[in-house]
């Protein structure tokens, strides 16, 4: 299974594994893949103490963080989290409150506060790419278009890699000119923001027009024989996501994985529902009224999830609370892939199944040779 790139970033198999939890990071990276920790829910200081636990932990291995810094965002302005807030129209705010009232979902405790903003702008990301440029990673990689030149700089002269991710291939020739050196093709039917474009027609182009820069392919990606399929499209390498949701490692809250557990393809959607951008999700109770015909529709990137976070924190709290159709709502950002994943498995075992699979399509197709 190894790749050029499996050199580059000194990984054994060709595997990037995308995930907010660290024990999945690490878990991923001890198996000899790429364990890249999703920055956005933490806040800096957070993010800190995430990262030094898995310097702690991984034995040396190597292993890489994914920021958000948003090029289009309500937020790129530089306005403050009180005048965004000022944006979000008062009829929004009601529809939420009457879908909370609705589905009879708890406030949370008195004195409680969420977090709104997150890192759904660029200062954000860029705070967390900071924090992570200070740790020994591997590669930094941008989920929302390339990160900004002087951010590009402070890691080449670190040494590290740095990735984006795109779903049409002129992302990926901007990417490249602004000086990327891995870029991933993120097909349609990948979990969180994804463009239009399917996997098996995106990556086969981004790899055409970019070369030699190395691609890395995404989208419907969780078995050895698609990460077979992957590499026979040109890709140098495999980015999965939705797969580390269902492993034993995942901080995931028992009315997701059950979900997981029983959904099929057909039972994500692609909806602005959750940040305000196209993002596939598991499709809920929540993603149908936000979709539906009494939507006032999604606000734009931040304001959607600075509108909604309160109530996703209760759903998912509420979740199983008697009384409450909480669960109803509640979802996450997932793949069509989903459909594959049908058991909880250790980090481990997935990964030497996905290589023994991986040999097992080669070993078919070319007879043994």
């Amino acid at each position: 299974m190894k790749t050029p790139i499996c050199d580059q970033l000194g990984i054994e198999f060709p595997i990037f594994a995308f995930s907010h939890c660290r024990d999945v990071v690490v878990a991923v990276s001890r198996a000899g893949g790429l364990g890249v920790l999703g920055a956005l829910a933490f806040s800096p200081a957070e993010l800190e103490q995430e990262l030094l636990w898995i310097d702690a932990h991984i034995d040396g291995k190597p292993y890489a963080v994914d920021v958000v810094m948003p090029a289009a965002s309500a937020a790129k302005s530089g306005a403050s989290k009180d005048q965004l807030a000022a944006m979000i129209p008062d009829a929004h705010r009601q529809f939420v409150d009457d879908l909370m009232q609705r589905y009879e979902v708890p406030a949370l405790p008195e004195g409680e506060k969420v977090e709104t903003l997150l890192g759904w702008t660029p200062g954000g990301g860029r705070s967390h790419a900071d924090v992570a440029l200070a740790h020994p990673i591997r590669l930094l990689a941008s989920a929302l278009g390339p990160p900004p030149p002087e951010v590009i700089a402070a890691a080449h002269a670190k040494g590290i890699k740095v990735a984006a991710l795109v779903g049409t291939v002129a992302q990926a020739k901007k990417d490249v000119a602004a000086g990327v050196d891995i870029i991933v093709a993120q097909g349609t039917e990948a979990g969180g923001h994804t463009g239009e474009i399917a996997t098996m027609v995106l990556v086969p182009d981004v790899v055409d027009a970019v070369s030699p820069v190395p691609v890395l392919a995404a989208g419907g990606i969780a078995s050895g024989r698609q990460i077979a399929a992957a590499l026979a499209l040109g890709a140098q390498g495999a980015w999965t996501g939705s797969v580390w949701l269902a492993v034993k490692e995942a901080d995931v809250a028992p009315a997701i994985t059950e979900k997981i557990l029983a959904a099929t393809s057909s039972d994500t959607v692609r909806s602005r529902a959750l940040t305000g951008k196209p993002a596939r999700q598991l499709r809920t109770a929540w993603t149908e009224a936000w979709d539906g015909p009494g939507s006032p529709g999604p606000l734009p990137m931040p304001l959607q999830f600075m509108l909604t976070a309160d109530a996703q924190t209760r759903m998912h709290r509420y979740a199983h609370a008697p009384g409450s159709r909480a669960r109803e709502l509640v979802g996450t950002p997932i793949g069509q892939v989903v459909s594959r994943l049908n058991e909880v498995r250790s980090t481990r075992d997935v990964i030497f199944r996905m290589v023994e699979e991986y040999q097992e399509t080669i070993e078919r197709l070319t007879g043994g040779r």
